[in-house]
């Protein structure tokens, strides 16, 4: 009787342990959101500028199986056309955090400490217990930048590889938390 209790209360507390994932099978929006304005720093401000329209695109390129039409995502709450409208399948919404995109210009253009943190929110208007929420941060030291050998990685404004690298590492950073 102990035994089994004591099983029961293992397993219990190895679901409550694991993080909390969102059972995503089709997605009816994907939406990031960056204030652009809120950046004072004009440097970070010109390297940063398209992070909205970049992210959105390498989210997408992640889930081209699950993305669903304007016209299949969109019904209305009663089925009637003027009912409320509603949308069929996850929403993935991404607010990123302003201050974090400047800061490495602001210790001198280290972009080695470049770092991507933005609050991630998954929600379903057909199934309230289909949600996440969490905030994501990624910085190109764990971006996984794989180095050629003999080879020298310069980070620089002048080039996209790093700022590609840190979107490319955000959106598998997202995709890896839908089941």
């Amino acid at each position: 009787m102990f035994r089994t209790k004591f099983l029961a209360a293992t397993a219990i507390a190895g679901v409550m342990a694991t993080a909390g994932f969102a059972g995503v099978d089709k997605i009816s929006k994907i939406d990031v959101t960056v204030d652009m304005a809120a950046i004072t720093n004009a440097e970070a401000a010109t390297f940063w500028a398209n992070l909205e329209a970049d992210l959105e695109n390498a989210l997408a390129a992640r889930l081209t199986g699950r993305l669903l039409s304007e016209e299949e995502a969109k019904t209305t709450a009663d089925g009637t056309e003027d009912g409320a409208v509603i949308l069929e399948g996850s929403q993935i919404v991404v607010d990123v955090r302003e201050v974090e995109l400047a800061s490495a210009f602001e210790r001198e253009l280290n972009l080695a400490d470049s770092v991507l943190v933005g609050q991630v929110n998954i929600k379903d208007d057909t199934d309230n217990t289909n949600v996440d929420a969490y905030e994501l941060s990624v910085t190109l030291e764990t971006a996984k930048v794989v180095i050629p050998e003999g080879s020298v990685l310069v980070l620089s404004t002048d080039s996209g590889d790093s700022y590609q690298r840190i979107v490319e590492a955000f959106a598998d950073g997202v995709v890896s938390r839908l089941k």
